[in-house]
């Protein structure tokens, strides 16, 4: 008996749909679209979502840098 329990976890070659990676992260449709393209075609949901962690990350470093102006 093969049950399977489908709980919306895609394989990690599937390509992200821009909305659902925009609010897996958090992001705007534009910034997520961005990432996305950025990482190339077809890029493993793995790489995305580090990028993700990365634009993410760079932009609180950034508005620390600007709060201390």
């Amino acid at each position: 008996m093969d049950q399977r329990i489908d709980i919306g976890i895609q394989p990690d070659d599937q390509p992200y749909e821009v909305t659902s990676f925009a609010r897996k992260h958090g992001l705007t449709i534009p910034v997520a679209d961005a990432v996305l393209f950025a990482k190339g075609p077809s890029p493993s949901r793995a790489a995305c979502d580090t990028a993700a962690l990365a634009f993410l990350c760079a932009v609180a470093r950034y508005a620390g840098k600007q709060g201390r102006r």
